[in-house]
């Protein structure tokens, strides 16, 4: 086995689920740069490695060094220290001030920043301020050296020794010992089966209390993560001795145990007619409970608005909007004008948006008290265009403290208004839907508008859908399709897909939906690449990042978003000094989507937004979303995703210019008919379908969404 060693110059690729990475090395009194491939899953630019491994000469590469297993080390020439500072690796210390410090302190620059920092202030641009910096982030970073040495004995990845050493400090390694499985649940991104790696090592036998405990609530929080309240109990308990591969008696003993700790909760629920045993976590079950008495609240309250003529009032505001409401659009006026809680549900072009200016054209003559809200900045943006007034998203409506670590609007301190209009409902989850109901006065009138046929929510639940059909709720279903919307091909195709009809996929130049044919992967990529880069935007004008999205079915494979975002950044933002954390590969004026809830910044899962500025002085990154900046700590970069194609779910309640969906047979289990007219329905002006004929009958035929199972139907009907 060979040995190089030198520090990374760059770093070309790395694989976010394996760690496979591939870099440049440079290794002394070479001209040339090394290239290295391995698993390296820690590294970082400006490291020194020494690694081992072997020689391989590739036939399209050339010659590479294959690391078998590799360590890091102080960097120790003069170049390799100068790269290491400039990296962002220690906060404070930038290009600038690495060349200015080396230059200065030469081979001695790191003992020097461990032993004697104070004589930095030597150096022109470093005050008191940048000096604690600079002592604080080299601190850290040798704290941090320790939990990832200590990380990669016990089998986790040290990518994730920043978050665990941000969370747990200097205690990091004796909270890891005393129960590794609290990794699981205080790490994002750490899961069961890399904290049940790291107990194993430790020596936790496998049927210990604190690892079945920990499975179970892991599989419970994996299964609403795929969208469930609840599960059917003898389907969790298979799930659950799938994964701890322990006899099944005692998952069920430790069941029991865990629900006279009120961590969970067991029912029975009636599924499919039958009387089913079912299991909750404690906050899912009693955020159903709760949605079911506030709206039982909100019903049995009397609105503080004086009644009107209803059908006086319509002939009023269709004489001031010029307009001629039909005979279901009058009805869903005339029940939201009158009950206290009323759904109104439509596809696109079927009048969802007429029906919300006549009811607030209407209600303004009795109140200024009015809200709009919608789930995501961009629905309420597109509903502030729409009507003309201010409109919220949920989480700010309810004004999230981060000091409280929840909602300041509840029952105690509620919202002030006599009526609140929430669009885009479908995508309200289980929690979400249980803050919003709380902080609505009972006074308050509340219209639910949505499209049921749409995918469901990203988190748990299928609160409009279980709303719906409960029958408790007044409803009204908006069928007509508008002579205005019906010359739009996007909208007679999403609502043929949606009654399980083939799509017209006839192309006219006039249209605003084309299908293009093309099953080759590789082809189909190329396609995509040169339709976003080049066709659409001389075409139509469209720009290739605002005005145009790709969004794909699944996240793997060649069709795969992970896969076309690599290919779309390389083509339309490429860089040759890429920042590169946590596996993900990040230049300036990337687009990007939050992933995860996050209240303190108040981004939310799947807010698209620019990189602005990485600045590796600061070790932050600044993106732009809808016109404000937000700043991310290097270790909070996991948080992030390039968003030049995104899943469909997650792009729900966001609209742009133009579509382009790819649908391969590749993407079958995903092939679901809400899938397909959800990602049209995304599409303003144009969406382009490519790939396979076949994928999309299939996606078409298959009306069985995948199931979600739920208590909130049955809370309803009690």
């Amino acid at each position: 086995m060979d040995t190089i060693t030198g520090h990374i110059e760059r770093i070309t690729f790395q694989n976010a689920e394996n760690g496979w990475t591939v870099a440049r090395l440079q290794e002394p009194k070479k001209p040339d740069l090394t290239t290295v491939v391995g698993t390296m899953t820690s590294v970082q630019v400006g490291e020194t490695l020494r690694c081992r491994g072997h020689w391989k000469n590739d036939p399209n590469y050339g010659f590479q060094f294959v690391v078998q297993d590799y360590e890091v080390t102080q960097p120790a020439t003069i170049k390799g220290i100068q790269k290491y500072l400039a990296s962002g690796m220690i906060k404070g210390i930038g290009d600038h001030f690495a060349e200015q410090i080396v230059m200065k302190y030469g081979e001695q620059t790191l003992d020097i920043i461990d032993q004697s920092p104070d004589v930095l202030m030597e150096i022109d641009g470093i005050g008191p301020k940048r000096l604690e910096k600079i002592k604080s982030g080299w601190s850290e970073q040798k704290s941090i050296r320790e939990v990832m040495t200590f990380l990669m004995g016990y089998g986790i990845s040290p990518t994730y020794a920043q978050k665990v050493f941000k969370t747990y400090g200097d205690n990091s390694i004796k909270i890891i010992k005393d129960n590794p499985y609290q990794l699981a649940r205080d790490i994002w991104g750490i899961g069961f089966k890399t904290a049940d790696q790291t107990a194993q090592k430790l020596g936790i036998s496998k049927e210990s209390e604190m690892r079945i405990d920990a499975g179970v609530e892991y599989v419970l929080n994996e299964l609403s993560n795929d969208g469930h309240t609840c599960y059917p109990v003898d389907k969790f308990l298979e799930e659950a001795q799938k994964l701890l591969e322990v006899d099944a008696n005692l998952v069920a003993a430790r069941l029991a145990a865990i629900e006279q700790e009120e961590r969970i909760v067991t029912a029975p629920l009636t599924i499919d007619g039958a009387l089913t045993a079912c299991v909750w976590l404690k906050a899912l079950h009693a955020c159903e409970q709760g949605i079911g008495n506030e709206l039982k609240r909100l019903r049995n309250g009397k609105s503080e608005l004086r009644e009107v003529k209803v059908k006086n009032a319509i002939e009023w505001a269709e004489k001031k909007l010029n307009i001629q409401l039909a005979e279901n659009q009058k009805k869903a006026v005339g029940a939201s004008l009158t009950e206290k809680v009323h759904i109104i549900t439509g596809g696109p072009g079927t009048g969802k948006s007429t029906i919300t200016k006549v009811i607030l054209l209407v209600t303004h003559q009795l109140t200024q008290k009015i809200m709009l809200a919608a789930p995501t900045g961009r629905a309420a943006k597109r509903m502030a265009e729409i009507t003309g007034m201010k409109a919220s998203t949920i989480h700010s409506l309810l004004e999230f403290d981060f000091n409280i670590g929840g909602f300041k609007r509840n029952r105690e301190n509620p919202l002030d208004c006599d009526l609140l209009i929430v669009d885009e409902a479908s995508m309200i989850d289980t929690v979400l839907m249980f803050s919003l109901l709380k902080a609505i006065p009972t006074h308050a009138r509340v219209i639910f508008v949505g499209d049921v046929d749409q995918l469901p929510s990203v988190g748990a639940g299928s609160v409009l859908q279980d709303l719906i059909l409960s029958e408790k709720i007044p409803v009204t279903r908006l069928t007509e399709i508008f002579r205005q919307a019906a010359s739009s091909k996007i909208i007679v195709n999403a609502h043929r897909i949606n009654a399980g009809e083939f799509p017209d996929l006839s192309n006219d130049k006039s249209s605003d939906f084309f299908f293009i044919p093309e099953e080759d992967p590789d082809k189909l990529t190329d396609l995509i690449v040169n339709l976003v880069d080049s066709r659409l935007p001389k075409a139509y004008g469209f720009d290739s990042f605002d005005d145009i999205q790709v969004l794909a079915p699944m996240n793997r494979g060649t069709i795969g978003n992970r896969n076309l975002n690599e290919v779309l950044q390389k083509k339309l933002n490429p860089s040759y000094d890429p920042l590169v954390k946590m596996g993900r590969s990040f230049h300036e004026e990337d687009k990007v989507m939050q992933i995860k809830n996050n209240y303190d910044k108040d981004v939310y899962n799947g807010d698209v937004g620019r990189i602005k500025k990485i600045d590796k002085t600061e070790q932050e990154v600044v993106v732009i979303f809808d016109g404000r900046e937000v700043f991310y700590d290097f270790t909070e970069l996991d948080e992030l995703t390039l968003a030049y194609a995104v899943s469909i779910h997650k792009y729900q309640g966001s609209e742009c210019p133009c579509v382009v969906m790819p649908l391969v047979m590749g993407h079958y289990m995903m092939l679901y008919k809400n899938l397909i007219y959800t990602g049209i329905t995304r599409g303003k002006k144009l969406v382009v379908l490519v790939g396979s004929k076949k994928a999309i009958a299939m996606a078409v035929k298959n009306d069985k969404a995948v199931r979600r199972f739920t208590g909130l139907g049955e809370v309803m009907r009690k």
